[in-house]
């Protein structure tokens, strides 16, 4: 292994359990927020970071979160937020939309195509609105959006109306 490689790896790992703020059972890297490790143009290493919509409140927290954990490792590297390509729920991992689910979140029925760039992905509020989102406490599809705008922007308020419990709605993206 080279020693590019290795101190490649060393970032990945001091990361690899570092938790999304907003929702702490999910790691940043199954969110797909953590983008990739890669040097520099001066050959320092550099950890892209892609925020999950533009202006997300947690992405301060996060480049905080990650320096903190690279520091505590004994590594240097720059913090990278990168915004091109835009994140999509596509980048989730499936360990992370299982966890969603166990936290009572209904994760993302569907999103973009995240390894073609030329796709253009086109959002329809009526196409959202009658797509069946499962409850994520019991399983039902009897459920029924009260409120595009859940806990965070990235979330809407649903209600199942089989057990009665309301529930966050991952948006797709």
């Amino acid at each position: 292994m080279h020693a590019v490689e290795a101190d490649h790896t060393a970032i990945w790992n001091a990361l690899a359990d570092l938790s999304d703020p907003e929702i702490p059972v999910v790691s940043l890297s199954e969110l797909g927020i953590l983008r990739g490790v890669r040097n520099g143009a001066d050959g320092t290493p550099e950890v892209v970071i892609t925020p999950t919509y533009s202006g997300c409140p947690a992405m301060g927290q996060i480049e905080d979160d990650v320096r903190a954990a690279l520091a505590h490792a004994g590594i240097h590297a720059r913090v990278v937020t990168q915004l091109a390509p835009a994140w999509t729920t596509d980048w989730m991992s499936e360990a992370a939309r299982e966890k969603l689910r166990a936290y009572g979140i209904a994760p993302p029925q569907c999103g973009s195509h995240p390894h073609d760039s030329t796709h253009v992905l086109k959002f329809s509020r009526q196409a959202l609105r009658y797509q069946a989102v499962p409850c994520p406490q019991c399983g039902s599809a009897h459920t029924t959006e009260t409120s595009p705008f859940g806990s965070t922007a990235c979330k809407a308020m649903y209600r199942c109306l089989d057990c009665l419990e309301p529930f966050d709605y991952f948006k797709p993206y």
